[in-house]
């Protein structure tokens, strides 16, 4: 296992437990086929996530919450999210 592939796994770890933490789910609840509607979490709770996953990481995302589908952050699913937070990440490095 390769230093990129615990790198990964790591960022979509965080990423899962932020979004667990605001859909008031459990970890293993958290499926990345699921979107943010499915979780049940709404524009306040995705804004939260956002500052969460930057906080978390230490990235600017390039998300507007009164335009998200404007963004070119990709919110469609938890698997586009972590995607997108892992090229932000390894833009940083």
């Amino acid at each position: 296992m390769g230093r990129a592939t615990e790198m990964s796994d790591t960022v979509k770890d965080k990423v899962i437990k932020i979004i667990a933490e605001q859909a008031i789910l459990e970890v293993e609840d958290v499926k990345m086929e699921a979107t943010l509607d499915d979780l049940g979490i709404d524009s306040l709770g995705l804004v939260e996530s956002i500052f969460a996953i930057e906080e978390a990481f230490d990235i600017q995302v390039p998300f507007n919450a009164n335009e998200p589908q404007a963004s070119a952050f990709d919110i469609s699913s938890v698997a586009a999210i972590v995607k997108a937070v892992e090229g932000l990440v390894a833009e940083q490095v």
